[in-house]
């Protein structure tokens, strides 16, 4: 006895597709572009981030294990 092969449904509808954004998807890319924008504009605001000596020596150490 062969097997019934399931029926295709129906094509959705071509009309619009509705969909809606929250208002922090177009508001923190924005925020994200000024920031940068406002850093290459005046980059001595712009500081490097000073690292902990902890972090550092951690890494410093994980460095030496992986030379070896």
């Amino acid at each position: 006895m062969p097997a019934r092969t399931p029926s295709r449904p129906h094509p959705a509808t071509t009309g619009g597709v509705d969909i809606r954004l929250p208002w922090w998807a177009l508001a923190l890319p924005a925020l994200a572009f000024l920031a940068l924008l406002a850093l290459i504009l005046n980059p001595s605001d712009a500081h490097a981030a000073t690292g902990d000596p902890a972090i550092t020596h951690l890494l410093e150490r994980a460095q030496q294990l992986l030379a070896r």
